[in-house]
C-alpha cells in the first residue's frame, strides 16, 4: 500500500515547503493526537498564485484548482508538525472560505478541489467533515483560504 507521500509523488505534486506566516501565528499545532492547521491559502513557491474574487475575476474552475493548491499546503503544515504523513489516521474537518463577487454560491464546488486532493491522498482516511464558507475578503485578496484538522495515529 502506497504512502501518502508515494501518492503524492503519483498525483505528479510534489510537497511544497510550508508556506511562512504572514502574521503572528505558526503553520499548524498539534494538541493530543491532532494536528490543526492555520488557514492556508494558494501560495506557490512564496507568491500568491492568483488574486480577486470567484465569480468575478478568478472562475469557479481555476478556483476549485487553488483550493487544491490550499491542501497541498496544508498537507505540508501537517507534515511539519507530525514528520510523516503516514501517522495521519484521518482527515477530521476541513473548513474552505471562498472569497465570493456578490451572488457567486458555488462555494461547494471551489472547496471540492481540497476535499478531492484529501481523497486522492489519504485514501478512505481523507474523507472528511466541512464547512465551505462565501466571505467578501481573504489576506491578501486570495480567492481561496483552506484550513483542516487531522487526527494521527498514537
Amino acid at each position: 500500500m502506497a504512502t501518502p507521500e508515494e501518492r503524492i509523488a503519483d498525483l505528479g505534486l510534489v510537497l511544497p515547503e510550508v508556506v511562512a506566516p504572514l502574521a503572528a501565528y505558526v503553520p499548524a499545532v498539534v494538541t493530543g493526537d491532532h494536528v490543526y492547521t492555520s488557514g492556508q491559502l494558494p501560495m506557490v513557491e512564496g507568491k500568491l498564485a492568483v488574486t480577486g474574487k470567484v465569480g468575478a475575476e478568478v472562475s469557479p474552475e481555476e478556483a476549485k484548482e487553488l483550493a487544491r493548491v490550499c491542501g497541498l499546503n496544508a498537507i505540508a503544515a501537517v507534515k511539519s508538525v507530525a514528520g510523516d504523513l503516514s501517522r495521519v489516521a484521518r482527515i477530521v474537518k476541513v473548513v474552505g472560505f471562498v472569497a465570493s463577487a456578490p451572488g457567486f454560491t458555488g462555494q461547494p464546488q471551489v472547496v471540492n478541489g481540497v476535499s478531492e486532493l484529501l481523497g486522492e491522498v489519504f485514501g478512505d482516511a481523507g474523507k472528511h467533515a466541512r464547512s465551505a464558507v462565501g466571505v467578501a475578503v481573504l489576506p491578501l485578496d486570495a480567492p481561496v483560504e483552506v484550513e483542516l484538522i487531522a487526527q494521527l495515529h498514537p
